[in-house]
């Protein structure tokens, strides 16, 4: 396909270069300034262009700027003279109704959101390969978003436009929590005198067996047991050594209760925990 990218940042880029590997034209590069464009644009040996500029046709525009910005920028698109079959964003909470001044053009519309960390072009690029991608679209621009989304070895599953929020908030779960878990880990690891480094076996692990298993199924420990004794012994050293974490560790803990079915069991200590 002949396809046009808006927005050379991270995760544009990111795309413009799997699909410029996969085969497809990047006919242009369009950025705020004439600067990003054209810092974008050598990436994948495509033309510099602002929105100021004629644009050339395509098969595809992909508009892959901040979620703000595609309502205004879907409108200054739609106003001037275009030769382009298909339109997307790459958000994963905006509504594809932000592109309706395009689709007022007679131009299908849809999103296509990688379900995938983009830290630089290059890097994204590669991980963009084995990741999911969220498609929103009416057929028969889907089955072409599918097909391009094969193309650069991803993994396309279709996103209704209603449920975008809450699965926007899944992937931000997915992200980020674990990660304020590990940053209260390394802490107290490190509190202890043990190499943050000796938990990675441990946490690889864990997260296999969460997609092998099911998170559920994949709990272990003393809250999964009902081993009220350690839970207090744990909570009392993190009061102790490091109170920081005191709040946070004792939350984990009640949801640990629920998630296991032990939540009477464990409150009594985390009454207590409240108490002291």
């Amino acid at each position: 396909m002949r396809i046009l990218l808006v927005g050379p940042g991270r995760a544009g880029m990111s795309l413009a270069m799997a699909f410029s590997s996969a085969g497809h034209s990047i006919v242009g590069v369009v950025g705020r300034t004439a600067e990003s464009a054209r810092t974008g644009a050598e990436m994948v040996d495509a033309g510099p262009l602002t929105l100021d500029e004629p644009l050339p046709p395509a098969d595809l525009l992909v508009m892959a700027t901040r979620d703000g910005a595609i309502a205004p920028v879907a409108r200054a698109l739609a106003a001037k003279e275009l030769e382009i079959e298909s339109a997307v964003h790459v958000s994963g909470l905006t509504s594809v109704l932000a592109l309706d001044p395009l689709r007022g053009r007679q131009i299908q519309t849809g999103s296509f959101h990688p379900l995938q960390t983009l830290p630089n072009p290059e890097a994204g690029a590669a991980r963009l390969a084995g990741a999911y991608i969220a498609i929103t679209a009416d057929l028969p621009l889907r089955r072409r978003l599918e097909e391009l989304a094969g193309d650069i070895g991803a993994m396309p599953f279709v996103l209704e436009d209603g449920d975008k929020a809450l699965y926007h908030a899944a992937a931000a779960a997915a992200a980020n929590f674990p990660l304020a878990a590990l940053a209260m880990a390394e802490d107290l690891f490190a509190e202890a005198g043990v190499p943050w480094e000796a938990a990675r076996p441990l946490v690889e692990a864990v997260v296999a067996n969460a997609f092998d298993m099911g998170p559920r199924a994949a709990l272990t420990g003393p809250v999964a047991r009902g081993d009220v004794a350690t839970v207090a012994a744990q909570l009392q050293a993190v009061r102790t050594q490091h109170p920081t974490w005191q709040v946070g560790f004792a939350r984990f803990v009640e949801l640990l209760a629920r998630l296991t079915g032990r939540a009477e069991q464990i409150e009594a200590v985390l009454n207590a925990e409240e108490d002291d």
